[in-house]
């Protein structure tokens, strides 16, 4: 058993919906926190299970598939392999990565319900819900909109106005309309399975009070509900998507089952069941799933973000608790949310910075430690890209990878590219010796409470340590003067060059790679799934890895630094369509040469409101208008079919040159010109004014 109490270790992460990319918001709450865990958790020696996938149910699939005009399938099928993809270029160390439409996760879901059911846990009710009368379909949440009661935005969705925050439910939107049809919905009765929340609020108010040690905001989130007093949460739908409520347990209690689906958020963290069951599949035990969920010894961990804390802290719970035969989580250690460049997230805007595009540009390393120093561990945090390169280039490249650089490069210059041996060691090698002893318990002791922030913090240190050490200890000076100190500073700048390459494992894992090569460094224990269980476990880095006499191997750079324009091009891209390159904007037409007022005083410049309007069928560009110029009409012909619908130009009022010379066009006399605006991209702006027709223009 570990220090810690427990046997294994089994870590969840929030499943993430299959209808779009992976972005930093999602690293940043729930990935890349659970990925430093685990990875540190096997390098002590743990035995960790670590498993995610994608929710593929859900109203948000159903309702992005439709907009497309795609099944909800298909739908699934092109975004799963996407976030697997982006998942592994990132370094994410799933033991297994699942998804919620796999045969397992159906049947486990059910067996679920099912157990849950026959003891009598759930509550029917019978009550009026909105129903679509065209679409044939009881409407789930989000394919409700009307007014806020709260604030009066007219698109409010049937579960939140998005607009001031409020949670509703369909029924108390105002002149509600469903998003299939447009159609005024109807009430109509149906059935539902209901958890009563209330009556386990005893139970989880009582566990949750024996986590005192669980982070402030969740803890805060919780018990707010809890003093709200606990309801019943419905946990079936009217929907054609999701896993089927069984049919037998249905029939059982004289229920029509037909369309009912089971409700995405009591399904989701079952699919944490149901991966790691795949998960033993995977390893020709099928039962070997059992100890990492129904074990007393084993520390069950959710990372989430902090939109998910009620459904890990107190839903899920209950849901286990009423199973019987589960351990319930150890923690749920939630992180707040991330902003981009200080404003808020929003894939609708495109305001977000994709995980599948960043790597086609950057190392996965620079990401997994600009985001891991900007963890909103407790707190909302903000990325932003200068800051992205302050890092890199500041830190990585200047303070880590200029210490190994260095080190390497004065092993192979002046000790044959090998180990020196330590010879009667000064005070400061001996000091930097024993304060390197520490480091695996400072940065550990961060990851096992949370605290990544902390432990990257703690990890970079070190080789502030080694930088400081080598300046201090000048082997340009003493190679010549005392060979023997300068290679005692190369014997020392190695072993702490060794301690990083087992260290910084977690955060840095392609670079640790890199870096075990250079030093020639083996049988450092894996952080993967799976992986060497060598001699050389976590603690171990506290002292001298690296033999005397060892060859080492080449050195070689680490993190090269990124320049200005890179990070312009990415800034550039915030806020463009999806899926399109950023332009750079295109420059103003230049001025004119130079006029005198007499010139500009030659031109007589009206106000007009066109009042009617109509396409040349055999003109690519010309549309007629009949201008009001207040003492007579004009008939104008303007060159702007291909920016404005005849129909549309009705009504508006508009600024003409009245005394320009009339001209035959495609047969009709233009008596004047509509004067326009033109934009740097060439789009046309009519000229209004609140001036009456025939008004001067000066």
């Amino acid at each position: 058993m570990s220090s810690s109490g427990f046997n294994r270790i089994m870590v969840t992460a929030a499943l993430p919906y299959a209808n779009g990319p992976v972005h930093l918001g999602h690293l940043a709450g729930a990935y890349l926190p659970a990925d430093l865990f685990s990875r540190f958790q096997r390098m002590k020696g743990e035995d960790v299970v670590f498993v995610c996938g994608s929710d593929e149910m859900g109203v948000a699939i159903m309702v992005r598939a439709r907009n497309e005009g795609i099944n909800p399938q298909d739908l699934v099928d092109r975004y799963h392999p996407m976030i697997v993809d982006a998942f592994a270029g990132f370094g994410m160390s799933f033991d297994h990565y699942g998804r919620t439409t796999s045969p397992v996760h159906a049947e486990t879901s059910q067996d679920f319900f099912r157990t849950l059911a026959r003891k009598d846990v759930f509550a029917l009710k019978t009550e009026e819900q909105l129903y679509d009368p065209e679409a044939g379909i009881f409407l789930a949440d989000r394919f409700v909109i009307g007014t806020c009661p709260t604030c009066g935005n007219d698109n409010a969705y049937g579960d939140q106005c998005e607009k001031c925050g409020s949670t509703l439910s369909p029924k108390e939107l105002i002149n509600p309309r469903s998003t299939l049809s447009d159609a005024t919905p109807e009430l109509k009765e149906t059935t539902h399975f209901y958890l009563p929340l209330g009556d386990f609020q005893g139970r989880l108010d009582q566990w949750i009070g024996t986590h005192s040690e669980w982070k402030p905001n969740v803890l805060g989130q919780v018990r707010s509900w809890l003093n709200d007093g606990l309801r019943d949460r419905a946990i079936t739908r009217d929907v054609p998507w999701g896993v089927p409520v069984p049919t037998d347990v249905a029939q059982e209690l004289g229920i029509d089952a037909t369309g009912k689906v089971i409700y995405v958020w009591f399904d989701a963290p079952i699919g944490y069941i149901s991966d790691t069951k795949e998960w033993a599949i995977k390893k020709g035990d099928p039962e070997a799933w059992r100890p990492y969920w129904q074990a007393e010894d084993t520390r069950l961990v959710h990372f989430i973000g902090k939109d998910n804390i009620v459904f890990h802290c107190l839903m899920f719970p209950a849901m286990l608790m009423a199973h019987g035969g589960y351990t319930l989580p150890e923690n749920v250690p939630a992180n707040e949310f991330l902003n981009i460049e200080g404003d808020k997230l929003s894939t609708s805007r495109n305001w977000a910075v994709w995980l599948h595009e960043f790597l086609e540009d950057f190392e996965p390393d620079l990401l997994r430690y600009a985001l891991a120093t900007t963890l909103p561990e407790t707190k909302d945090a903000d990325f932003n890209w200068t800051e992205f390169q302050t890092r890199v280039n500041s830190e990585l490249a200047d303070v880590l990878g200029n210490f190994v650089n260095r080190t390497l490069t004065f092993a192979a210059r002046f000790a044959d590219g090998k180990v020196p041996a330590l010879v009667n060691p000064s005070a400061a090698d001996t000091a930097a010796l024993d304060e390197l002893a520490t480091f695996p318990d400072r940065i550990g002791s961060a990851y096992d409470a949370y605290r990544n922030r902390e432990a990257v913090f703690e990890t970079m240190a070190l080789a502030r340590l080694g930088n400081k050490y080598f300046n201090d200890t000048e082997p340009w000076h003493t190679r010549k003067s005392d060979p023997q100190a300068c290679a005692n500073t190369i014997h020392v700048s190695l072993q702490i060059c060794a301690a990083l390459a087992v260290l910084m494992e977690p955060v840095l894992p392609f670079s640790a790679a890199k870096l075990r090569t250079m030093l020639n460094l083996s049988g450092v224990r894996s952080s993967l799934p799976d992986g060497d269980q060598g001699s050389i476990a976590w603690q171990d880095a506290g002292t001298s890895l690296l033999v005397d006499g060892l060859e080492l191997g080449e050195p070689g750079i680490l993190f090269t630094k990124i320049d200005d324009d890179v990070i312009e091009a990415q800034k550039a891209k915030l806020g463009a369509p999806e899926g399109e390159p950023a332009e750079e904007s295109a420059p103003f037409e230049p001025l004119k040469e130079l006029i005198q007022y007499d010139d500009f005083a030659k031109l007589d410049l009206r106000m007009g409101t066109i009042i009617a309007a109509e396409e040349l069928p055999k003109s690519k560009k010309l549309v007629r208008t009949e201008v009001d110029l207040g003492f007579e009409t004009r008939q104008i012909l303007a060159g702007i079919k291909e920016h404005f619908a005849p129909e549309d130009l009705i009504g508006k009022r508009v600024a003409v040159v009245a005394n320009l010379a009339p001209r035959k066009m495609m047969g009709l006399e233009s008596q004047g010109m509509i004067l326009m605006a033109e934009d740097r991209e060439g789009a046309l702006f009519l000229m209004q004014s609140d001036g009456e027709n025939g008004s001067v223009i000066r």
